[in-house]
């Protein structure tokens, strides 16, 4: 099962977290126009002290193409993560994407607020590398990054119906994964408010070893369980 982190924010840290067994390691990009931005060379320098067995993942809040490739000729990722409102950046517009970088492998967020959520993934489905299941707060202008969780029945529904695999997200920690998993069943697992430092000063390397852990665990008691069903 993929376990996915955020926010990346020094080499350092990276390579702490790639050592714990997290398979993605994400960073926000951009120029500053959101909080917690880092700029296109200090991504590029987290992603180069990584190891080629880990997908490096840029996130981005933009919804516009030129952005997308200053982002992927700057930073070199493995997956770039569109984040922006499903308004602003639709299914046609990934196509379009994909297009015209079809190297680099597509995260797409989808809000999960009600039943519509299903139908919005369902657009996405088979034009995405991965859908990423995150909570959304009226009126804010990007999805996540909350610290919440949402209705997991929502997400598992969307699991089942769509191909594409699913990483669950929204308010993920050692505290509740294993539950998260065992009601979602989703191919991997995003964490970042949990797993963050209490004084906001990057990752907390105890926190996340934990998460890991107990995902990992706990996907592999899932399996053993569906062997043994068999």
């Amino acid at each position: 099962m993929i376990v996915q982190i955020y926010e990346v924010s020094t080499p350092k840290e990276a390579k702490e977290l790639e050592k714990l067994g997290v398979n993605h390691i994400g960073v926000l990009v951009g120029k500053g126009k959101h909080p917690r931005e880092i700029d296109f060379k200090k991504a590029r320098a987290i992603f180069k002290a990584l190891s080629k067995k880990t997908q490096k993942v840029a996130l981005s809040l933009s919804n516009q193409i030129k952005d997308f490739k200053e982002i992927i000729q700057k930073t070199c990722p493995d997956i770039l993560h569109l984040v922006a409102l499903p308004e602003k950046l639709t299914p046609s517009d990934i196509k379009l994407i994909k297009q015209k970088f079809p190297d680099i492998k597509i995260m797409r967020t989808i809000p999960v607020i009600d039943k519509k959520s299903i139908d919005l993934a369902k657009q996405y489905d088979g034009i995405v590398d991965y859908l990423l299941l995150d909570s959304y707060k009226e009126g804010d202008s990007q999805v996540g990054a909350t610290g919440k969780v949402h209705n997991w029945q929502i997400s598992k529904e969307i699991v089942k119906l769509v191909k594409t695999p699913v990483i669950l997200a929204g308010g993920l920690g050692p505290d509740n994964v294993e539950r998260a998993i065992k009601i979602v069943k989703p191919a991997g697992v995003d964490s970042k408010t949990k797993t963050d430092r209490t004084d906001g000063q990057g990752k907390d390397l105890r926190k996340v070893k934990e998460f890991v852990m107990k995902v990992k665990s706990t996907a592999k008691t899932l399996s053993e369980t569906k062997i043994n069903e068999k």
